[in-house]
């Protein structure tokens, strides 16, 4: 868990900010043209918490702690390394893949919340600075659309994406062949099919979401 929260935050934290602000100008122009700029901040948060921040957060934790969690038991696996575990009596997945299997699925909703909050502060910036919406207006529809619901179902999302992203990067690494190109390759297609995933698992779980609390479609 400390070497994922090490490698992830400084990239997620970036990328969330990059994205935060640009996503925030973009957003407060539009707005701007509607006259509706004190509307600004529920919509913002709609979309940051249900689809803006848990995508840019898996992108990151797939994209770093899911190919080096790939790469480094693809490197074990074409070294013979777990198989000399089994000999030693040492069950390969039960001591290597299933603690960065949890740590993966534990960090990847805590480190949605850090970044859901970094998302909330720049288009605060964004929209209180460039857009001149006072901050009170802008932090009350926030609040208002701040449902338990939302959390909940934004939580459960990031640790899915975790899972899937761990079983899937552990699976490609314990498959790997043909040494170290074969260890790249597996790389790739691990990245590669966990960003797929991602999309899919996001997609699903709103669908769920909405049809289980239909006032999630109600803007407050």
């Amino acid at each position: 868990m400390y070497y994922v929260l090490r490698v992830a935050w400084f990239p997620m934290a970036l990328a969330v900010f990059t994205f935060g602000l640009m996503v925030g100008i973009l957003g407060i122009n539009f707005t701007t043209l509607l006259g509706a700029n004190n509307r600004y901040g529920q919509y913002f948060f709609i979309i940051n918490i249900r689809e803006f921040t848990p995508w840019i957060n898996s992108m990151v934790v797939a994209g770093i702690v899911g190919a080096s969690m790939c790469a480094d038991l693809g490197s074990r696996k074409v070294r013979e390394e777990l198989d000399a575990l089994e000999v030693l009596g040492v069950e390969p997945v039960r001591e290597l893949v299933l603690p960065r299997i949890v740590s993966v699925t534990l960090l990847t909703p805590l480190l949605m919340v850090a970044s859901l909050l970094i998302g909330v502060v720049c288009s605060a910036v964004s929209s209180v600075t460039y857009g001149t919406v006072p901050s009170g207006e802008y932090f009350a529809t926030v609040y208002a659309n701040l449902t338990v619901v939302e959390i909940v179902v934004a939580l459960l999302k990031s640790a899915i994406i975790g899972f899937v992203i761990g079983v899937v990067c552990s699976y490609m690494g314990l498959n790997a062949t043909g040494g170290a190109s074969g260890v790249g390759k597996a790389v790739n297609r691990a990245v590669v099919i966990s960003f797929a995933l991602v999309f899919i698992v996001d997609f699903i779980v709103n669908l769920i979401a909405l049809g289980f609390y239909p006032e999630m479609q109600t803007v407050r």
